[in-house]
């Protein structure tokens, strides 16, 4: 069997004009993993609702942090698969789950060069209904449809991997060598409380009340974002040996009026610059690729609130991107899953 790998990021539209951004945005919000209401109830809130108001300021949002290439998420991810194939001698595609670069185009691209095994590596470290599982979910579909001869071999979250923990770390205490700052925020992408509740596979045990997230050893920890999230900032804090109350764990980017894990990214920043932070930075664990979340939402929403509260200093940390450590995270993920493989045809 000939092996191969598919990277697979979020996506996006295919330019900053307001039509192209709408179609984007039907796709994803559409999808039953992100907005998971009843059909009926999800059409008439997307389409009846947000694809008639969000799409123009989304594109101003776009045009904001778009780059001469085009897609920040885009151009990034692929410089990453670039520098991934460079390392292996086994064909790697890039996809995303949403917008013209599609999972079907990933996986063809594969086939072409005579793939029949791929290993799918979805760029998220922490697992989440709207993010992992929906690529799971939809290639699954596809395979079913059109690639019926490929072995399809996921990849679980890595978000607890002391190599990807040593790369975050480092990271980070990289851009805030020599600044003196006084808190560091971890914010992660929200998700609605039900997500947690529906990927609790013991059916009820996770309470919602912050406390298991912390108790090791749960097997509902295996699909749950909170907890993953929480286990991030705590390792990552224990590496850089951060003192308890320089850092904080929120949730960015929430919809609607459902409740969302808290506390809220914005919110925490206007309350710590009202109450008295001057100095102030932030990273996003859990996203690889600066995106539209990472460089206008933060680094220009999030700034701004935070200067006009009596702030100073907003330091915003990069995601990992293309380094070449985090190249070597992904490598190795594969080479586990090549030597794996190797060991179960020698027995």
């Amino acid at each position: 069997m000939k092996k191969g790998v598919l990277l697979v990021n979020l996506g996006s539209p295919d330019s900053t004009k307001p039509k192209d951004v709408k179609k984007y945005l039907d796709e994803f919000l559409m999808d039953p993993r992100v907005i998971d209401l009843p059909k009926w109830a999800r059409v008439l809130l997307v389409k009846g609702i947000i694809l008639n108001t969000r799409p123009k300021k989304s594109a101003e949002a776009y045009a904001k942090i778009w780059w001469e290439e085009g897609s920040p998420l885009i151009v990034i991810s692929e410089r990453l698969k670039e520098k991934v194939q460079e390392k292996l001698n086994i064909p790697v595609a890039l996809a995303m789950r949403y917008g013209s670069m599609s999972l079907e185009k990933g996986l063809q691209e594969l086939v072409d060069q005579g793939v029949t095994e791929v290993k799918t590596i979805p760029l998220y470290p922490q697992f989440a209904m709207a993010t992992t599982e929906t690529i799971d979910v939809k290639v699954d579909e596809l395979v079913a449809q059109f690639f019926p001869q490929l072995k399809i071999t996921r990849t679980p979250a890595f978000y607890h991997r002391e190599d990807y923990i040593e790369v975050l770390s480092r990271s980070i205490q990289e851009k805030l060598k020599g600044l003196d700052y006084e808190h560091i925020l971890f914010s992660y992408h929200g998700v609605p409380e039900r997500h947690i509740r529906k990927s609790d596979i013991t059916n009820g045990n996770c309470k919602m009340n912050g406390k298991c997230c912390f108790k090791m050893g749960s097997e509902q920890h295996e699909f749950c974002y909170r907890h993953q999230c929480e286990i991030t900032t705590v390792n990552v804090a224990k590496k850089l040996g951060l003192k308890r109350g320089t850092y904080s764990t929120t949730f960015q980017s929430r919809l609607g009026f459902d409740p969302w894990l808290k506390p809220y990214t914005d919110r925490t920043i206007e309350r710590m610059g009202k109450n008295g932070i001057k100095k102030m930075a932030i990273v996003t664990p859990a996203f690889v690729s600066d995106c539209l979340e990472t460089l206008e939402e933060i680094a220009m929403e999030g700034e701004e609130i935070f200067h006009e509260v009596g702030g100073e200093e907003f330091t915003t940390i990069p995601c990992l991107n293309d380094r070449d450590d985090f190249v070597d995270v992904l490598i190795s993920m594969v080479e586990e899953w090549r030597i794996i493989n190797t060991d179960k045809a020698i027995a």
